[in-house]
């Protein structure tokens, strides 16, 4: 008996596994196999239509066209440029990009897969935070792609995002931090005011280091960010730990408005050549140039001020940041608590 017309197979949809109810699709260009995991058959049958006609049309698949293919590399170094014009901290994204050239740089940007994108964050990212990080460097790169007409998708968007753990955070204790001092003062004297600036004001990286000397304040005693990460701008209190450092370094720098207050200089453009052998040497682990701000906020609750303070003086975008830092202060919840 002949098999009836429904139980025949369709061309380029398959089952996998057997039985699941899962379909892919299944295509070829120039001999290159493309496979692609959708969900029901229904839609599996319309998405390789979809395929077959974008390839035909040279939108999907710019390789079947006489035009130029672009590269994940150039997506990735258009990214970087966005951040040098627009986000006051672009280091990360320069590092980023620079680790990504070899497994991706000169890939086709239309054939990079969420499943593979997903699958490199897993194998090369220890922590939840940093496969985040990379995964938005991703997102940027392909949507800045899309907004110029160069990719079609954005895969990145597809891949998860992997949950934090922000329950335990690094931060310096007063004991470690007075180590780490003497040892910078000592072998790194003129890196000293950076340290010093960066625990008690709890600057990020980009926003202390692009510091420029018209953003200071030095009669009202503030600092003046105007690109932040949460994109609002806001004053900075100077106390007096972090105002007698603005004057150590009106005495060491240049001091023109647009001269930055914390030069970057060295052999390396950031702070790792100066403060990783120092922590090495003062037996301290654990600590990243971020974890400075981890200690202005866990002091800042040690001390008894109130998290919205904190979320203030931090620039938290909202109060759920600052709240990270509340099981520092039990004697202040227990005093509030007894007030009622």
């Amino acid at each position: 008996m002949p098999r009836s017309r429904q139980s025949r197979p369709t061309r380029g949809v398959f089952e996998h596994p057997e039985g699941s109810g899962v379909w892919w699709v299944n295509y070829y260009v120039r001999g290159k196999r493309h496979r692609e995991k959708v969900g029901r058959k229904s839609d599996a049958i319309a998405l390789y239509q979809n395929r077959k006609t974008d390839a035909r049309r040279n939108i999907k698949l710019p390789e079947l066209g006489p035009g130029k293919q672009v590269s994940f590399g150039e997506l990735a170094s258009a990214a970087v440029e966005f951040a040098k014009a627009h986000l006051k901290a672009f280091r990360g994204y320069e590092i980023k990009e620079g680790i990504l050239r070899e497994p991706f740089g000169s890939r086709p940007a239309s054939d990079i897969t969420p499943s593979e994108i997903d699958t490199w964050l897993t194998k090369h990212c220890k922590k939840p935070a940093t496969a985040n990080r990379y995964r938005a460097f991703f997102s940027l790169a392909f949507r800045l792609g899309m907004e110029n007409s160069r990719v079609g998708s954005n895969p990145a968007r597809l891949v998860r995002r992997r949950r934090e753990e922000n329950e335990r955070l690094r931060f310096l204790s007063r004991d470690e931090y007075k180590e780490l001092s003497k040892i910078i003062k000592r072998d790194h004297p003129k890196q000293h005011p950076s340290l010093v600036f960066g625990v008690f004001t709890g600057m990020r990286w980009g926003e202390q280091f692009s510091l420029t000397w018209q953003h200071v304040d030095l009669t009202r005693r503030i600092a003046r960010l105007t690109k932040t990460k949460s994109g609002s701008p806001r004053n900075v209190p100077l106390n007096s730990e972090a105002y007698a450092v603005i004057l150590e370094q009106r005495e060491l720098v240049p001091h023109r408005s647009s001269d930055p207050v914390f030069p970057l200089r060295g052999p390396s453009a950031d702070c790792r050549w100066w403060l990783v052998p120092a922590l090495a040497k003062a037996n301290i682990t654990g600590v990243t140039w971020h974890t400075l701000r981890h200690t202005f906020c866990s002091w800042a609750a040690m001390e008894g001020l109130s998290l919205k303070v904190i979320q203030i003086l931090a620039g938290h975008k909202t109060i759920t940041m600052a709240a990270r830092y509340a099981h520092l202060a039990p004697d202040t919840a227990i005093e509030a608590s007894e007030k009622i």
